[in-house]
């Protein structure tokens, strides 16, 4: 499996609905999605940062989606707006255990 983990500050304390929302908004717009194993977020306590954990079947699978300008733009409009600055990106492959 592939995949991306974000870490970002969020420009303001967020709910964990707003976040799920966002999601769901996602999941909604972009059905189909080959080869998504999961989302996952992660709000802080005090809502002052989220971590976001995304996993595909294959490399490829991946990158057909982070390349996608359907994808760029509900990033640009959904979650930019709501981070503090740019976030951190980490992609590699998962290791199971």
């Amino acid at each position: 499996m592939y995949g991306t983990v974000m870490v970002a500050q969020l420009k303001e304390p967020t709910t964990a609905e707003e976040l799920r929302q966002s999601m769901e908004k996602w999941r909604v717009s972009r059905p189909g999605r080959p080869g998504l194993v999961d989302a996952q977020m992660l709000l802080t306590e005090d809502g002052g940062r989220v971590v976001s954990a995304v996993r595909f079947a294959s490399k490829e699978d991946y990158w057909a989606i982070a390349d996608d300008v359907a994808h760029d733009e509900w990033f640009q409009t959904r979650i930019a707006p709501l981070l503090d600055g740019e976030p951190t990106w980490m992609d590699g492959n998962w290791i199971e255990g």
